[in-house]
């Protein structure tokens, strides 16, 4: 596993995607931030171009609860998107770029490399969601935003990093179709599947039940009069990831890899 992880890593450091994907993060958390200064003063945000005459404001308030509960949402919606693209490079590329039969020629075990892989995929989106959460406090404390009570950011910062946690949990089936379909166009297509599912099976008042759905109702992106998922919704999250992760596993052990 050692050996494994420091292959991830090596991997990782001659990679431009951390760099690409810090940068979506940084760009979501700023966008929320401008969503706030706007609500701050509607007024104000039309007279510096920023907002058109006939917008339609959303019904977030600008204040500490409100700026973090955005910052959940993007991370539910935007993290499934970035997290997804993590995992199918992770596994992936080693088909893309013709490795897979070289690493596995090694003498380390394919339940070590696929397990370093799924590790430096967690690591990677806590990572991510930390970087959220310290931007989305400093843009917070720069805006100047009403409503501060360590309970309430506790309770916000929280909400971020159990939606990115969901989210991340639920990206492991796609690095089994990233694996069986020996690179990145058949994961591409399971990812865009799970979202554009996810939003209509939301919007049919069944999200709780769908995997891929959960992480947004979570975060609350159903806004007031929907019901929050329950127990059996994080339950089904979980089986996913896990079943995401031995599947894959096995997959790896037993499949045939001639090319």
């Amino acid at each position: 596993m050692r050996d494994a992880l420091w292959a991830e890593l090596l991997k990782l450091r001659r990679s431009r995607l951390p760099w690409i994907s810090a940068l979506a993060f940084t760009v979501a958390t700023l966008v929320c931030g401008l969503f706030m200064f706007i609500l701050q003063d509607p007024q104000r945000a039309r007279a510096l171009g920023l907002l058109g005459g006939k917008a339609q404001l959303s019904d977030a308030t600008a204040d500490w609860t409100g700026y973090l509960a955005l910052l959940a949402q993007a991370v539910a919606v935007g993290g499934l998107l970035i997290y997804g693209v993590i995992a199918i490079w992770l596994f992936g590329r080693e088909f893309s770029d013709h490795t897979a039969k070289d690493l596995l020629a090694l003498p380390t075990s394919r339940a070590a490399i696929v397990g370093a892989k799924f590790i430096i995929g967690g690591l990677w989106s806590v990572l991510l969601a930390v970087q959220v959460c310290g931007l989305g406090l400093l843009i917070g404390a720069l805006l100047g935003l009403p409503g501060w009570s360590e309970h309430h950011v506790v309770e916000g910062v929280t909400r971020v990093l159990v939606a990115a946690t969901l989210t991340a949990l639920l990206t492991t089936p796609l690095s089994l179709a990233a694996s069986t379909g020996r690179g990145y166009l058949a994961a591409v297509a399971a990812l865009f599947a799970a979202l554009f599912t996810a939003q209509v099976v939301a919007a049919l008042g069944f999200g709780a039940y769908f995997p891929w759905a959960v992480p947004g109702l979570f975060a609350g992106i159903a806004g007031p009069g929907h019901d929050p998922p329950n127990a059996l919704s994080f339950l089904l999250v979980l089986s996913t990831g896990s079943a995401g992760v031995y599947v894959t596993t096995v997959w790896w052990r037993k499949a045939d890899h001639s090319r």
